[in-house]
């Protein structure tokens, strides 16, 4: 059962930036497309960035396209959320997980996360 630990979350100013990272343990990282969510106090969760198995293909929800940059290191079992130009509506837990390519939807269990507060 693969097991994921995000780190990298904290306080930052608007416009600043942040790197995120997912390691994964105890499963076939490298087989699988992985991707970053995040949820906001009162709100549901949302998709932020997936990337496919390869590295080859990535893709991002709208509110992050531009800003944001999904990454991976298949040798290191880790995938990283560069996070530039942050706004305070970033502000969230961040979660990564294996995702179903097609539906962009985690396959299995989240991270424990990891929180990013962006100060205005």
């Amino acid at each position: 059962q693969v097991q994921l630990v995000e780190s990298g979350g904290g306080l930052v100013q608007a416009g600043g930036s942040l790197r995120l990272s997912c390691t994964a343990s105890g499963g076939t990282f490298s087989r699988n497309a992985m991707g970053w969510f995040r949820q906001a106090p009162g709100k549901e969760r949302e998709f932020v960035a997936a990337i496919s198995w390869s590295g080859g293909t990535t893709y991002y929800s709208d509110s992050v396209k531009g800003r944001f940059t999904i990454s991976r290191d298949n040798a290191k079992n880790t995938v990283y959320l560069q996070m530039n130009s942050l706004k305070p509506e970033d502000t969230a837990a961040y979660y990564c997980a294996a995702v179903v390519w097609s539906t962009a939807q985690p396959m299995g269990a989240l991270g424990q996360g990891t929180q990013v507060t962006v100060s205005s």
